[in-house]
């Protein structure tokens, strides 16, 4: 008895004297080549009945190559019974609105409780194996306090066809990603764009920071101010902000706000220094304002293409509790202390 599936086919005259990889991922289109390849490497693949381990190896007319594709191996990371809020599912994908404090994959300092381990122990088998192992594709990751909504991939053909999107971060028209954000300060102009490198920091090498091209890479964030705060002096306090994403860079949004003067309010790597802003509100106001323990950055919109079907699926999601909380307070007719 196999739980292996096995594929065969007999080398066309079309694909003679191609290598072997190109051909398998013209035949086997739900796999990544990369899959493909370790398949090779690992001798699930014959051709006339001899072990193939190399991938450029090319084939002859009428080869018959038999693939034998192990069943998924158990995911690395252990399942996790984490509660999760589920907007979307069906067999190629879910889609989770992520709370803030929720880390997305297990890395040094965060082995469990991420969302990787609740999504093993939430799909179970309806996981088809990503790379060969029963585990969920991340193609886009928030941070771990920025909330919003978030797609995973179910299969190998899910993932790679999520991951193009991504790769294109919307220039074909598939994909659709939009955050708000309460930032601190009035910008002068409605909306705009900004378009500033994005590198390691050469002064606190765990830090993003805006850097020269040649240092860093392209990053271009556009934004529109949806709301405004005063205080009672009209004096500019702090604003309620859509971005959206033209490229994909680690801490884009909260790097490039801090790089304007606007930093994410809450934001306790770039908008440190930004903390006499606070003095200026109330004491009920500041206290609130203050007591938010995480980024006031959140993923309201995401839109993309259906890998599988085609179709297109758009999902908002409202602010979190937390931060509408602090916009009502941001939105007071008396949010500043009179001179």
């Amino acid at each position: 008895m196999s739980s292996c599936d096995d594929s065969i086919f007999e080398v066309s005259e079309a694909d003679a004297g191609r290598r072997l990889d190109h051909v398998l991922r013209d035949q086997l289109p739900d796999f990544s080549r990369a899959r493909l390849q370790a398949l090779v490497r690992a001798s699930c693949v014959e051709i006339g009945a001899c072990v193939v381990q190399d991938p450029g190896a090319k084939v002859r007319l009428g080869d018959q190559v038999v693939v034998t594709v192990p069943p998924p191996e158990p995911a690395r990371p252990a399942g996790e019974p984490i509660a999760l809020n589920v907007v979307y599912e069906d067999a190629a994908l879910i889609v989770i609105d992520k709370p803030a404090g929720l880390v997305v994959h297990p890395a040094p300092g965060n082995r469990t409780g991420t969302l990787v381990n609740a999504l093993i122990a939430h799909c179970g088998d309806s996981l088809s194996g990503v790379g060969g192992e029963r585990r969920p594709g991340i193609v886009h990751r928030l941070d771990k306090d920025t909330s919003g909504l978030l797609v995973v991939a179910k299969s190998d053909v899910a993932h790679r066809g999520l991951a193009q999107q991504f790769a294109a971060h919307g220039r074909d028209g598939k994909l659709e990603r939009a955050y708000l954000a309460l930032v601190w300060g009035i910008s002068d102009r409605p909306q705009g764009t900004i378009a500033a490198s994005i590198g390691r920091s050469q002064i606190n090498r765990t830090k993003m920071a805006v850097v020269s091209d040649e240092r860093g890479q392209d990053a271009v964030t556009h934004y529109s101010v949806l709301e405004q705060y005063q205080d009672r002096e009209r004096r500019g306090v702090a604003s309620l902000i859509e971005a959206r994403l033209e490229t994909g860079r680690t801490h884009q949004i909260r790097v490039h706000m801090a790089h304007t003067g606007h930093p994410v309010i809450g934001d306790p790597v770039y908008g440190s220094g930004f903390k006499t802003s606070a003095k200026r509100l109330v004491k009920d106001v500041r206290s609130v304002v203050e007591g938010l323990e995480r980024q006031a950055l959140h993923a309201h919109c995401l839109g993309f293409e259906h890998p599988v079907t085609g179709k297109t699926l758009r999902f908002e999601s409202s602010l979190p509790p937390e931060l509408s909380i602090v916009r009502d307070v941001l939105s007071g007719a008396q949010i500043a202390q009179k001179n």
